[in-house]
């Protein structure tokens, strides 16, 4: 399907110069009297380059339909993650990076969206929120609870987490992927 060069967006696939590209970052700009142009951080889908490059309005640019597939994170070994697919239940690895800083946040028997262009993932999204164990954190000083400061913790996947005072270590909480914050704490099952 084309679309001009200012509807690009963040998620999307395009296919340009003959390679498939993810768009990482984009930003429209407006410089003085110039015409608005899209600045797009582009990652190469197979080799993981990346390429910033400007589109304008003007120009057409390919993208890419993808499969959404909903799937089971089973294991990780060296280099690769294993899943399932949760339709037909056909196991397939992709490669470590293509979760990438989110990796700490990947748990066992987690469902997550992987997008598939013929056949082969080309990248995965983790649920916005997921629950974790305080294996440290700081301990509460006493008249500290009363103002708004945010202590230290580490979490059991390693991530280190600014939770409120009244939070202790052992504690569940839920966190943000996207930029490890804390939220609430876990409601118990």
């Amino acid at each position: 399907m084309k679309i001009d060069g200012s509807a690009v967006r963040q998620g999307m696939v395009i296919e340009f110069k003959d390679k498939l590209w993810l768009v990482v970052k984009h930003e429209i700009r407006t410089p003085g009297n110039l015409r608005a142009f899209n600045q797009v951080e582009l990652k190469d889908v197979k080799s993981g380059t990346k390429d910033n490059v400007r589109f304008s309005s003007s120009e057409t640019i390919e993208r890419v339909q993808i499969e959404g597939k909903s799937c089971n994170f089973l294991y990780a070994d060296d280099d690769f993650l294993h899943f399932m697919d949760n339709e037909n239940y056909d196991q397939f690895t992709i490669s470590r990076d293509t979760i990438g800083e989110k990796l700490p946040f990947l748990q066992e028997n987690m469902t997550v969206h992987i997008e598939m262009y013929e056949g082969q993932p080309i990248s995965a999204h983790l649920p916005d929120t997921v629950v974790l164990t305080i294996k440290e954190a700081d301990a509460v000083v006493k008249g500290q609870t009363a103002s708004s400061s945010y202590k230290p913790a580490i979490m059991e996947n390693g991530i280190r987490v600014m939770v409120p005072p009244y939070i202790a270590s052992g504690e569940r909480i839920v966190v943000k992927t996207e930029d490890s914050s804390f939220v609430e704490r876990a409601k118990d099952k």
